[in-house]
């Protein structure tokens, strides 16, 4: 992949409407109620081109044992959502901020609980030691860029879901089972990058 930072900048200065868990699922009226700002970041090892998720922790209430990349709501005392999205990576999975080059952001993703999550895509440059938040992480790995950027990586899977059959993105990587909201956005990023 030559000239990583070229082609991110490129791919982020493409235009893009918003995506959300809702877009497979044409029969499902989004709900009308005031959502929750949030981030995530996609952090990107300069290094080796790879992108860091995590596992989260089993004993979570909400996504308990999910893949999804750092992030959370945004709280007052984060002046963005690119703060949030850096104060998070700092809590759950000890990345520096000051070793983030932040690129840029995506457009939002409007997930089924109520969240409008930013993804904040960032080039990790330096030496980092991940670790893990054990209240909310059970894992931290890593998956190459190459897969995650293949339209052909891409499934789209169904289960039911308050009733109904629900369909949504995977993006399987060896035991990893990506899936739901970190899949959707990994997929229109992937649109970007191709």
């Amino acid at each position: 992949m030559p000239d990583l930072r070229k082609r991110l900048e490129d791919a982020l200065a493409q235009t893009g409407s918003a995506s959300s868990d809702f877009d497979l699922n044409a029969d499902v009226k989004k709900p009308d109620a005031v959502l929750t700002p949030a981030a995530v970041l996609i952090g990107i090892r300069a290094e080796t081109k790879t992108v860091i998720l995590t596992k989260r922790s089993a004993r979570l209430k909400h996504h308990p044992g999910q893949i999804a990349f750092p992030g959370g709501k945004k709280d007052p005392t984060d002046d963005t959502l690119v703060d949030a999205a850096l104060r998070e990576a700092s809590e759950e999975i000890g990345l520096p901020p000051l070793i983030v080059d932040v690129l840029g952001e995506l457009p939002p993703h409007q997930t089924v609980t109520g969240y409008q999550v930013t993804p904040v895509v960032g080039l990790i440059d330096g030496h980092y030691d991940p670790v893990a938040e054990q209240g909310e992480v059970s894992e931290i790995f890593e998956v190459p860029l190459t897969h995650l950027v293949d339209a052909r990586n891409y499934l789209i899977e169904g289960r039911r879901w308050q009733g109904r059959r629900r369909l949504y993105y995977t993006v399987p990587f060896g035991p990893y089972y990506i899936w739901g909201a970190t899949a959707r956005i990994l997929r229109a990023f992937a649109e970007r990058m191709t």
